[in-house]
């Protein structure tokens, strides 16, 4: 269970007023296990006078540690530094924007989902297919073979999968496999759920699982193929006025 109180203690001592803070992470997938960290994300806003000038500022915040008995991720990027990442094909960005697990947020986080619609291209595909072989390379490198990694493999595939076809962004495998409908999905969320962080798999199949790997990979790639979304973002203009607007605030 998520408590948002104790959640908003990060939020009222952050060094910056924020745009917006969601959880991510295993929360957000549908995989949390008992033992979890609580993955915080958002935006923040660097004052005028500091963005004028010739520093940079505090263009991303991290912070980790256990406050009141969570054990909290806490990383939050400037709004130029976020929308920049936005016109690119980086899907965890746009994936932090759509959490439904919302901690904070503001106006400016409404308009940020409606723009953000107009970031998504064809060609978040290739961020979908990195971040799967990444996972897939951890998974095949560990002696004793973790639920955690294959979960991650099979939630960003799915989640590619998707977004090519319905230019949604959906980041829960829960909600994913209801569609997919992969009848082994279940039991590794149960195991990840029910079991330590770090829970290693009963005699894994490697062999099935690189197998669907494989398979649901070239279902990304072909879903990328057929995709009508965008070849290109089309929200530069709304973002930089969003931005201008958050830098004008008091």
């Amino acid at each position: 269970m998520i408590d948002n109180d104790k959640m908003m203690q990060h939020v009222r001592t952050h060094p910056f007023p924020l745009v917006f803070a969601t959880i991510s992470g295993a929360h957000l997938y549908g995989f949390p296990s008992p033992d979890s960290d609580f993955d915080l994300r958002g935006v923040h806003r660097l004052p005028l006078q500091t963005v004028v000038g010739l520093d940079d500022g505090e263009q991303t915040i991290e912070k980790e540690g256990i406050y009141d008995g969570l054990e909290i991720d806490l990383v939050t990027h400037d709004a130029k530094k976020f929308f920049k990442l936005m016109l690119r094909r980086n899907g965890y960005v746009l994936e932090q924007i759509f959490s439904p697990l919302v901690v904070f947020t503001t106006p400016e986080h409404a308009e940020l989902k409606s723009i953000a619609a107009n970031c998504i291209t064809r060609h978040h595909a290739h961020h979908y297919l990195g971040f799967a072989a990444t996972q897939w390379k951890l998974f095949g490198k560990e002696s004793s073979p973790r639920v955690k990694p294959l979960l991650y493999v099979y939630r960003v595939l799915l989640t590619g999968i998707h977004l090519m076809r319905t230019g949604v962004v959906e980041a829960n495998l829960v909600t994913l496999n209801a569609e997919a409908k992969l009848p082994y999905i279940d039991d590794l969320i149960s195991q990840k759920r029910e079991g330590p962080e770090q829970g290693t798999l009963d005699a894994a199949d490697l062999r099935f699982h690189q197998s669907e790997y494989e398979r649901l990979t070239r279902e990304l790639e072909a879903a990328y193929d057929a995709s009508a979304l965008p070849e290109m973002p089309s929200a530069r203009d709304r973002l930089n006025d969003l931005l201008v607007r958050l830098r004008l605030q008091r």
